[in-house]
């Protein structure tokens, strides 16, 4: 266990009442309830989950129960890994329209690329509590973009009740194509691809000046020592910034923005890329082509059961929205609520996220859409999932795509233990978590909204609203 997660573990647990001492070394079973994975496996009755030192020891039926260990009895109830969130902005804003509370994009900064979202991060926020009330325990949080198709570095985070909330900053650069990309390139979606390769041949150029480019050419093959999931403090960012210093001047990128395209290039950073229309998916696709080392995840990708077959090919991950069943836009004209899976069946790789859709209060919605695609599979003419698989769309699918799988998502042995009891199945409206864990530690469900309801559910005829009471 690092110093941080220690530290955050002590924190919460002082919070709670909770002894903090033997935490470190605590060990809890969860048994007798209903127990998915989030592996896509289906759930497995009267099951038992054991933790130890913040991480999932074994999941699974008939499993020994460790002397003095912490029980928790969960008969009639449903045990699953946390919900990892697979885009939002959340802990980014409070009320969009108030641009002192929305650290979304930055309109009037030099910077694109090399902005990082981590410093902005607020584990305050609103809905970051109202989440954790609804079972997510981690996100993946995107800037949005402003003057440029770069929006800049995404942050992975936890939902946790303390100031540490992030996993990993700088865990994936994100771009918008499309019609947004369009629009931030000038006006045309020919501008925004030759704005696209234009930065990251920049970006490459600037590496092969330090001889640690890493990026590779259309002629060489990637090696397996590039698609490694190295920390991005292991970028030698002092030389790559000198180097941007003697750069010439027929260049587009500011320096820092082009230092921070060279881990893309080097395979070290994903790169989440906003599209939806199917022909937009192909011009991304064939960025491989010039750039093999890229490490791509689709994100939107409404048209993508029209290409799915090219998309499973080129071994691409998707973050879809679940709930697009019309079109909203000229780039969805192709949209239905049958694309996910369609694009599952083709062998694609998807998970859910909540794109253009409330992403920065109701990432609480992911097993509503979740249920839904399970849903389908009893209208006529649709295409859904099944239970299981819908779970891993929402818990293991996401860290996956962001090669998290390791550590988040599942129930599996040596994952963090992000862990949620629910009252019923998380997959339908009416259930909700009556226990959420964060790395071992059950964390409180209050929130700014049932403290309001708990406060004025039973106030008397006459009363004064509590805000006028002393």
């Amino acid at each position: 266990m690092s110093a941080i997660d220690s530290i955050k573990r002590s924190a919460v647990l002082l919070a709670l009442g909770l002894a903090a001492g033997p935490a470190f070394a605590q060990t809890i079973a969860i048994t007798g309830g209903n127990v998915a994975l989030g592996d896509g496996s289906e759930p497995i009755q009267g099951g038992t989950v054991i933790i130890r030192d913040g991480r999932i020891v074994a999941a699974g039926r008939d499993l020994a129960v460790p002397a003095g260990a912490q029980q928790v009895d969960a008969a009639g109830r449903w045990v699953t890994p946390g919900i990892v969130a697979g885009f939002s902005r959340v802990g980014l804003v409070e009320v969009d329209a108030v641009n002192a509370t929305n650290d979304t994009s930055a309109g009037n900064s030099p910077f694109s690329a090399a902005i990082d979202v981590a410093p902005a991060i607020n584990p305050r926020a609103a809905g970051v509590a109202v989440s954790r009330t609804g079972g997510v325990t981690r996100a993946v949080v995107a800037p949005e973009t402003a003057r440029s198709i770069f929006a800049g570095q995404g942050a992975i985070i936890d939902l946790g009740a303390d100031m540490e909330p992030i996993t990993r900053a700088r865990a994936f650069q994100y771009v918008e194509l499309g019609e947004a990309g369009a629009d931030e390139a000038g006006g045309s979606r020919a501008s925004a691809h030759v704005l696209f390769r234009n930065a990251l041949r920049e970006a490459r150029d600037l590496g092969r000046t330090t001889g640690i480019s890493g990026g590779g050419t259309a002629s060489r093959e990637p090696r397996a020592s590039d698609q490694r999931d190295l920390p991005l403090e292991e970028v030698p960012e002092g030389r790559l910034l000198a180097a941007g210093a003697q750069r010439s001047e027929d260049v587009l990128l500011t320096r820092f923005d082009a230092v921070a395209l060279v881990p893309v290039l080097q395979g070290r950073q994903r790169l989440l890329v906003h599209a939806e229309r199917a022909s937009d998916i192909l011009q991304v696709l064939a960025l491989k082509r010039e750039f093999p080392n890229l490490r791509l995840v689709l994100v939107g990708a409404t048209e993508g059961w029209t290409v799915a077959e090219r998309i499973r090919a080129a071994a691409v991950p998707v973050i879809a929205n679940a709930l697009n069943d019309l079109p909203s836009s000229f780039e969805q004209l192709a949209a239905t609520q049958s694309n996910v899976a369609r694009m599952r069946s083709a062998g694609v790789d998807v998970s859910l996220g909540l794109i253009n859709n409330e992403e920065s209060r109701q990432i609480r919605l992911s097993t509503q859409y979740a249920g839904n695609l399970v849903a389908l599979q009893k209208v006529p003419g649709a295409a859904g999932v099944a239970w299981g698989e819908a779970l891993r769309m929402i818990t293991s699918g996401p860290a996956e795509a962001l090669g998290l799988g390791a550590e988040l998502g599942s129930l599996k042995a040596g994952r963090r233990a992000d862990v949620v009891i629910w009252d019923g199945d998380p997959l339908e409206n009416g259930s909700a978590p009556v226990m959420v864990m964060i790395d071992g530690v059950q964390q409180p469900l209050q929130n700014h909204q049932t403290k309001l309801r708990d406060r004025y559910r039973n106030v008397s005829e006459g009363a004064l609203p509590k805000a006028y009471e002393r």
